[in-house]
């Protein structure tokens, strides 16, 4: 079992403090988290800073601790300029870098991007195939329906070879299949609750086993929203609040999927998750994210293994 930390991101305007910024992520490789993990929300109604950004400054305040994000939309996204930037951070970091995709669904707003829904799921995959092709080819030449490239190098190339471990996020089936066939591992939303997430692990490790792999060689990773507090009431109400913040209005299918509790309460449901597939746990934390990764570190993580 592998514990992860989220980035802090949401600021308002003037509120970032680089020193407090600086001062967690050092925390979090004393405390052993093997991964730091930001999210993307261009347009969200929660201030929140770019996770390229927000993960070239992690790289610079850290030295061991694996960055990623999860997930880049990245059909909003060109595949030139989104390969060309986790390169470069993969390069600045000394290969430390993990990247999520989604398709991010059709009810994104996809005209702010110059764009319409249709084949929004051909222009993910097209995306992602140009993307690798940048990452490992030394000139590049591409006829696709949404993007053409003749004879284009693009260099330095990642890093790590072939390229960044490449997470998939997706909770329909075709979703799923698609992460086993193009990607190196799933990620399961925050917004999914235990119960979801345990029927697309089971749809996932059926795909895997049907395309010959070795389950080892696909790990399957959750992010879970996590509040702790002595009083049980109270890590509630502040997780539903703060949940309510980023999405804009109250959701309760995403309140219900977040962990909130007792230190004992977090426990017993950060197992379930586990119990579910997830081989790796990004704990988020939405409030007093530096006394709640204290808290992670001394009281829920020793008991889960």
């Amino acid at each position: 079992m592998k514990f992860a930390i989220a980035i802090p991101q949401f600021y308002a305007d003037g509120e970032f403090d680089p020193a407090a910024f600086r001062e967690y992520l050092a925390r979090a490789e004393e405390l052993g988290f093997e991964s730091a993990w930001t999210q993307e929300g261009t347009l969200n109604v929660g201030p929140q800073i770019s996770p390229v950004e927000a993960m070239t400054y992690a790289a610079a305040c850290t030295e061991r601790i694996r960055l990623g994000c999860v997930v880049f939309v990245s059909t909003l996204h060109s595949p030139v300029h989104l390969a060309k930037s986790l390169a470069s951070l993969d390069q600045l970091s000394r290969g430390r870098v993990e990247a999520g995709v989604g398709t991010g669904g059709p009810g994104r707003p996809f005209a702010a991007f110059g764009m319409d829904s249709s084949r929004y799921v051909a222009r993910f995959t097209e995306g992602i195939t140009l993307m690798k092709a940048l990452w490992t080819e030394p000139r590049v030449t591409f006829e696709g329906e949404f993007w053409q490239l003749e004879d284009a190098p693009m260099e330095p190339k990642p890093f790590q070879k072939p390229y960044p471990p490449l997470w998939f996020g997706g909770a329909s089936e075709p979703a799923l299949r698609r992460a086993v066939r193009l990607g190196t591992g799933f990620f399961g939303a925050g917004s999914s609750p235990t119960t979801a997430f345990a029927d697309q692990v089971r749809i996932v490790r059926a795909a895997v086993a049907e395309a010959g792999r070795a389950a080892s060689d696909f790990p399957i990773a959750k992010r879970v929203y996590i509040g702790i507090d002595d009083d049980a009431e109270r890590a509630r109400d502040r997780m539903n609040t703060a949940l309510a913040g980023i999405y804009g209005h109250r959701v309760p299918a995403i309140e219900a999927a977040a962990v909130t509790g007792t230190a004992a309460d977090c426990v017993r449901q950060a197992s379930e998750v586990a119990a579910a597939g997830a081989e790796l746990i990004l704990f988020t934390a939405l409030f007093d994210q530096r006394e709640q990764m204290e808290r992670l570190a001394a009281a829920v993580l020793p008991q889960l293994g």
